[in-house]
């Protein structure tokens, strides 16, 4: 895709944090009609920028009320078995392979602390784990391109 101008970059930062506006809105936020805001939106999608919408769900409304993060370490030929049982688990809302000398950073919502003791000892069973609880987690901030200095 051809470089972002700022109208583009307005957009993303939009619907990062509201992605319901509807392209009406969108447009009379970045100065645009709604259907020119409507077709940027769109070449965005196609091109492969915007990936997705989806709902943010509150864990604890749903009586998750443990939110951990669990670190492996673990080998080349166990890095499969373990990914396969991320997948298995409900609880695992996130995997991350990452360099160091941790593999994978798992974050893991339960609504107990003996669910969560039964999710460690199946990931150790492919390596050290660590795992540290969550005592707050802020919203993330919206992605922008760090080449461009507003």
């Amino acid at each position: 895709m051809e470089s972002l101008d700022r109208i583009d970059r307005d957009i993303l930062t939009l619907l990062q944090t509201e992605g319901r506006l509807t392209g009406a809105e969108v447009g009379r936020r970045v100065g645009l009609s709604q259907p020119a805001a409507s077709a940027r939106i769109q070449r965005l999608e196609k091109s492969g920028v915007i990936t997705g919408y989806r709902a943010t769900v509150d864990p604890a409304a749903l009586g998750l009320t443990i939110h951990a993060i669990i670190r492996l370490r673990t080998s080349h030929a166990q890095l499969p078995r373990a990914l396969d049982l991320a997948s298995r688990t409900p609880e695992v809302t996130s995997v991350l392979r990452v360099t160091g000398e941790d593999c994978l950073i798992l974050d893991v919502h339960v609504p107990r602390a003996g669910r969560l003791e039964e999710i460690v000892d199946a990931f150790a069973r492919h390596g050290p784990v660590t795992t540290s609880l969550v005592l707050n987690a802020y919203p993330p901030k919206p992605l922008r391109d760090p080449a461009v200095r507003e």
